[in-house]
């Protein structure tokens, strides 16, 4: 039988490659509005981060996640990612 390939992620925190599933998708629609996809499949330009809470204080230092979507993102979209964080 055929292994499946599992498909493989940057982490914007500290820049390994991960599978998909470990990690959180923060996604940009059509209209410049980010989300955190939870399950990520929403349509649009996503960025993916750890559930590390040191990975998302490292992308939020150097403004990775800003860099990858194109658009300032506000403080209440790293509230959620570090309460969806906690939660797992």
């Amino acid at each position: 039988m055929k292994t499946r390939k599992i498909p493989q992620r940057m982490c914007t925190g500290c820049m390994e490659m991960k599978p998909k599933k470990e990690l959180i998708r923060v996604v940009k629609n059509e209209q410049g509005e980010i989300s955190v996809d939870v399950t990520g499949k929403k349509p649009g330009r996503g960025a993916y981060i750890c559930k590390n809470v040191n990975c998302l204080e490292k992308a939020f230092k150097t403004k990775k996640l800003e860099k990858n979507l194109n658009i300032k993102i506000v403080e209440e979209i790293y509230d959620k990612l570090r309460e969806e964080i906690e939660n797992e």
